[in-house]
Parts: C-alpha cells; sequence; structure tokens
C-alpha cells in the first residue's frame, strides 16, 4: 500500500496550491479518502474527507469555502485545492484513508509541507 503526496510548497497569503495523494496497492475506489494536517507543536487534525464516490464531503470549519477535496477513481488519486490561503494553513498535510465513514484511517502518506508566508 503506498499514499503518494504532491504539490506542496511555499506560497504567498492569499495564493492557491494543489495537493494530490496517488494511491497504490488498495482497491481505492472503495475507500473514503481524507487530508489530515499537523502544524508545529500541534495535533494532527482533519481537513478533509471524501466519500468513496465523491458524493459527499466533509471540511473543518476553519478551510470551509476556500478548500475543496475531490478524487478521480480512474486514476486512484485525491486532491486538495487550497485556495485563500493563511499564514495559519501553513502544516505538513497528510492524506489517508479509510474504509468506514467515521472509521480511524487504516493507511497513510508520508505527508507534504505547505507553508504560507510573505
Amino acid at each position: 500500500v503506498q499514499l503518494v503526496e504532491s504539490g506542496g510548497g511555499l506560497v504567498q497569503p492569499g495564493g492557491s496550491l494543489r495537493l494530490s495523494c496517488a494511491a497504490s496497492g488498495f482497491t481505492f475506489r472503495i475507500y473514503v479518502m481524507n487530508w489530515y494536517r499537523q502544524a508545529p507543536g500541534k495535533e494532527r487534525e482533519l481537513v478533509a474527507r471524501i466519500s468513496s464516490a465523491g458524493g459527499r464531503t466533509n471540511y473543518a470549519d476553519s478551510v470551509k469555502g476556500r478548500f475543496t477535496i475531490s478524487r478521480d477513481n480512474a486514476k486512484n488519486t485525491v486532491y486538495l485545492q487550497m485556495n485563500s490561503l493563511k499564514p495559519e494553513d501553513t502544516a505538513v498535510y497528510y492524506c489517508s484513508s479509510q474504509i468506514q465513514w467515521l472509521g480511524a484511517p487504516d493507511y497513510w502518506g508520508q505527508g507534504t509541507q505547505v507553508t504560507v508566508s510573505s
């Protein structure tokens, strides 16, 4: 099983980034997918979640209206479009997968750094 994130980097406040997570080694299309983040000195938090078919999503209050999670089951990839980025969005972003909507993640990626700074 592999989850490989990409797309992180340094961006100015107000800018945008698109994260990708390529999955392999499991039946991607039946799994719920998540984006979590962890800032220095803080606990890991759930940013966004998407159902297996993509019809249901959930977002942390802090990112609602700015971030969009999506998936392409033909490409085994989940995305996180991040707009209007703020310095407080700075964190390592991880993708993860789980079978049940309210379950705990089964698999994790290695993370990608997002830094929002002028």
